[in-house]
């Protein structure tokens, strides 16, 4: 099997897969009756939602193979590690993982090993893999996802390493299906890549150009979670702001918001991630017309400093991004809003770094992601030699928490007292005596209440207020 190789999909390539997945259903069957014991399969997720919802697309796939889910490593004949390569800490938890599976794979010899997702459109991690985790089985990137059943058919067949990635991205690939982790919520692609090239990201290069789906898809996708129960949903793009670009039928992001608010059945519509160039006040306009769509905007600023914001290829100032805090503010009375920031950029200066401080502090954030900048092979900023030491870069970090954290904490603490509505997501996982869930701006709330609640969007009292986290009473 190839390599690397362009991206051609077919319809009747996809329904090819269906054969293939006929194939291992029989041949998973036919051990069972053997054995008395049914084939078992595990997925570890790395990353975004993103990610989260291509396992979703994989576990659909296991359980047509008639595979269970396996709880934990040691259960598992198959193991696939859905890869992420935007931050080095999940590569290397990655390389751990495959290296600690050796011995497993030595132990039990029909375990099949699959590793798939953004790491692998890079090929020196191809090559690293091949050269010194020979016992994996299956290598498959982002865009060749449903191809796994005939990739697993392949690897059973020919007793060998399968790797299979292709190098561009091809055509939308619709129909299938995912094995929903949530019943009330579900993940729904609207579009795919990324035209951005900021300085420091790997993903247009490891998810390919934008690709918007047709709004019909999205909508009867969306029609479809509706009727079978799911009460949230969030639609996911690299980013969602710049929907519909690649479409022949000019539809926006904010028109396939005011569609999906008219399906019956959902409560609640959330989406992510939104680059703040591509933002238009008709987005902002939308989230206040439409009572399904959640008071929360999850709009990553990365630096405060517009200096860094050019040198990391933003195309936005900071001024530009302050003037739509406050028009969603000004629109959208007790919006939410969270963020992610990067701290040590190439060549961030104390000046740049108190430049974020100040906008955190203006800004009041709900929320934030911060990461350390890390070294990303293949980005234009990987070559800057003006790198930020790794002792600057701690230092600033921690004192980055200190004023977000309390800020997010004297937000939280506002909302003591007052009635809330919060989508019951089931038991918490802090006491499994309460329950817990999510209120329209992604607060997370423990409370007290009866099981029965579970799926309904109910009133809930705040009685204590934590820096991450709400406790309260359901009325």
């Amino acid at each position: 099997m190839s390599e690397r190789k362009e991206a051609k999909v077919s319809l009747e390539d996809i329904a090819l897969q269906n054969e293939y997945i006929e194939i291992m259903k029989a041949e998973n069957e036919e051990d069972y009756e053997k054995t008395h014991k049914k084939k078992k399969a595990l997925i570890v997720t790395y990353g975004c939602q993103m990610n989260e919802h291509d396992s979703e697309k994989l576990m659909a796939m296991l359980d047509n193979m008639s595979y269970e889910q396996a709880d934990n490593i040691d259960d598992a004949d198959l193991i696939i590690y859905n890869t992420c390569c935007v931050r080095e800490n999940a590569e290397l938890k990655v390389y751990g993982n495959l290296g600690q599976l050796k011995p497993k794979k030595a132990k039990k010899k029909d375990m099949i090993i699959a590793v798939c997702g953004c790491m692998m459109q890079q090929p020196h991690v191809v090559n690293e893999i091949k050269k010194k985790y020979r016992h994996v089985d299956i290598i498959f990137g982002t865009h060749n996802l449903h191809k796994f059943p005939q990739l697993l058919v392949a690897c059973r067949q020919k007793q060998t390493m399968v790797v299979d990635v292709w190098e561009s991205e091809g055509e939308v690939v619709e129909g299938l299906k995912a094995a929903r982790r949530f019943s009330l919520k579900g993940f729904v692609n609207i579009m795919y890549g990324c035209n951005n090239f900021c300085t420091y990201c790997i993903v247009p290069y490891t998810r390919g150009r934008e690709r918007s789906r047709k709004p019909e898809d999205i909508v009867n996708e969306v029609r479809e979670l509706g009727q079978e129960g799911t009460k949230e949903i969030t639609l996911l793009g690299q980013n969602v702001n710049s929907y519909g670009k690649t479409l022949e039928e000019k539809v926006d992001f904010a028109q396939l918001l005011r569609m999906l608010n008219e399906v019956e059945g959902i409560e609640r519509i959330r989406f992510m991630t939104s680059h703040p160039k591509d933002l238009s006040y008709d987005l902002i306009e939308a989230m206040r017309d439409c009572d399904k769509v959640c008071n929360h905007m999850h709009l990553p600023v990365q630096s405060g400093s517009s200096r860094v914001l050019k040198k990391m290829n933003r195309h936005y100032t900071r001024e530009d991004y302050l003037k739509i805090v406050h028009d969603l503010k000004r629109e959208i009375p007790g919006v939410a809003i969270s963020t992610d920031i990067i701290v040590g950029f190439p060549g961030e200066t104390e000046e740049d770094f108190n430049d974020t401080l100040s906008l955190v502090e203006e800004v009041g954030y709900d929320s934030s992601f911060t990461f350390l900048y890390s070294i990303r092979e293949g980005t234009p900023a990987a070559k800057y030699e003006d790198q930020v030491p790794e002792d600057v870069k701690h230092e600033r970090f921690n004192r980055l928490l200190n004023v977000l954290n309390p800020i997010i904490n004297d937000n939280n603490k506002k909302l003591e007292g007052k009635t809330l509505k919060v989508l019951v997501e089931g038991l918490s996982k802090t006491d499994k005596t309460k329950l817990m869930g999510r209120t329209e701006t992604s607060k997370l709330v423990n409370f007290s209440g009866d099981k029965e609640l579970i799926g309904q969007v109910v009133d809930v009292k705040i009685t204590k207020a934590k820096t991450f986290s709400l406790e309260g009473e359901a009325l």
